[in-house]
């Protein structure tokens, strides 16, 4: 019955695109789902056979769209302006934040290495965008954000979070500063919605808020590599473009793009935001001025990988609403600055005079063994001294790295700690990130 039922909903939802008989006389249907989702069903000639329909399911897209489609949900999921070439390029798809979107190519270590060695391009146009302007601009942003926006100058971003009121954090976030009366604030995708109605909640100073989210595709060129290729499309001179710094020109013809020397994958390169309508413009551009570098496409798998190696946080593993930029290791994004007051500031300020409970740390492995998210840490006696919030197998080191919330009387460098992987306490030492070292600013 249940076969039965999975089969009328198959056919409900899919076409067949393919259909060949091999030589046992078995027929293989390919069919195609909403989204791409395929999947290969085999119908063995000899129906008397006990077990006789086998149905295999090639998860190119998230098993939920499946799901969705045997109980009936509408499925409502977002793509970006680059859905096409990611399928020419054979992407594995998931649902991310809402979003379709490329979690592997040919897979993760090899995207990894060479985003490291070479020059690799992320789609990350699910990143939110607000704009932000008027004569009350920077006071706005003065007070919901941690970091001192003052102390930019046009041209030039900063790394910050947005504070909860509660001592935890809303998002972290990139300030792009255009003049003193215009900024961009780039979220994360997980985040947009909460983002946006926390900053009109804030928004007490009359500043002019606009989310451009859905109008905007960003591309992320990184690499040692990235400004050999991306200088064939400009005449902007690239290396003059120092770190944490941006401008807007023309790249292949497409002005008004924005060129900011940022990245989350501690290998140099370049983030690009241009207009939805010229997206698939600017992709074609870069890979045809890249291939003899051996540029990729790069998923999201490879991106988690690149930013651990580096020590980089993660909304949803490392911070969220309960941990505070103290205890993430922060401090140096949250500025009491002259005349700067902002939401949490006199919590924060506690934190640093009296201290704080727990503390996020690096560790890289001894033993062999891939920490997780969620995994405990313990001391030698397995009393438990904290909690794993990312970890991996780092791709260029060969050794299990994470990090992880542990009591300050633990929490030193250099420190033998033990983390439970099923139930075996595998060593491991605290370990300052970042854990992958490279001669390249990031």
């Amino acid at each position: 019955m249940l076969i039965n039922m999975g089969i009328s909903v198959i056919f409900r939802y899919a076409k067949i695109e393919k259909k060949v008989r091999d030589k046992n006389g078995i027929v293989n249907l390919s069919l195609k789902f909403p989204y791409s989702y395929t999947l290969n069903y085999w119908i063995v000639k000899n129906y008397k056979l006990k077990i006789c329909i086998h149905i295999i399911l090639m998860f190119k897209y998230n098993h939920l769209l499946l799901k969705n489609a045997i109980f009936g949900k509408k499925i409502n999921m977002k793509t970006t302006a680059f859905k096409n070439r990611h399928e020419a390029f054979h992407a594995r798809m998931i649902e991310f934040a809402g979003y379709l979107m490329p979690v592997e190519y040919i897979g993760i270590n090899d995207e990894h290495t060479a985003v490291r060695q070479g020059v690799g391009v992320f789609d990350v146009s699910h990143m939110g965008e607000f704009w932000v302007s008027g004569a009350n601009a920077l006071p706005f942003i003065q007070h919901i954000t941690t970091n001192d926006v003052a102390s930019l100058a046009t041209g030039q971003a900063q790394y910050s979070c947005f504070p909860n009121g509660k001592g935890g954090i809303v998002d972290d976030l990139l300030v792009y500063c255009f003049d003193s009366e215009k900024y961009l604030l780039v979220v994360n995708a997980s985040n947009i919605e909460k983002d946006w109605q926390w900053c009109n909640t804030c928004n007490t100073f009359g500043a002019i808020l606009e989310n451009a989210s859905d109008s905007v595709s960003q591309l992320a060129i990184q690499g040692p590599k990235a400004i050999e290729v991306l200088q064939k499309l400009t005449d902007i001179d690239l290396t003059a473009i120092k770190y944490y710094h941006f401008t807007v020109g023309t790249i292949c013809g497409i002005s008004d793009v924005i060129i900011s020397a940022t990245g989350y994958t501690g290998a140099g390169g370049f983030e690009l935001y241009m207009k939805n309508e010229d997206a698939l413009t600017v992709w074609d551009a870069i890979f045809a001025a890249g291939e003899s570098a051996g540029i990729m496409p790069i998923g999201l798998g490879a991106r988690d990988t690149l930013r651990l190696e580096m020590g980089y946080c993660l909304y949803g593993n490392d911070i969220d609403d309960t941990t505070s930029p103290i205890e993430a290791g922060l401090g140096w994004i949250t500025k009491f600055a002259p005349e700067k007051q902002f939401i949490d500031m006199g919590l924060y300020a506690q934190q640093l005079k009296e201290g704080i409970s727990r503390k996020l740390q690096g560790f890289v492995m001894i033993d062999r063994g891939i920490p997780r998210h969620g995994y405990e840490i313990v001391d030698q006696q397995g009393n438990k001294i904290g909690e794993v919030t990312s970890g991996t197998m780092s791709p260029m080191l060969k050794q299990g790295i994470g990090m992880g919330y542990i009591n300050p009387e633990n929490a030193k460098t250099g420190k033998e700690i033990f983390i439970n992987i099923r139930n075996k306490m595998l060593k491991a030492i605290i370990t300052r990130p970042p854990f992958y070292k490279s001669n390249i600013k990031s």
